[in-house]
């Protein structure tokens, strides 16, 4: 799934790839979801791109995709990380 890929860009510090692949998400019409736009500002913030997952945040949170705890907390990891 997507989810999991974006997930495994984060895991291996790929942040640049895990929104590369919200980019494919749009271009293949699949609805983006909670679960994979938390992953995807959470690789951001593993990758050391904190001012990125923030912008990334708030332009899901501008859009449709209801975020969930999880992608909250996310967010405020990269506040914590940015300083």
């Amino acid at each position: 799934t997507y989810s999991a890929a974006v997930r495994a860009c984060g895991t291996g510090g790929e942040w640049a790839k895990a929104l590369w692949l919200l980019v494919e998400m749009a271009f293949a019409c699949v609805e983006l979801n909670s679960i994979t736009c938390s992953a995807a500002v959470g690789a951001c913030v593993k990758g050391g791109e904190w001012a990125m997952a923030l912008r990334l945040f708030a332009d899901i949170k501008s859009s449709r995709v209801e975020l969930d705890t999880m992608s909250y907390n996310t967010a405020v990891s990269a506040c914590e990380t940015g300083g």
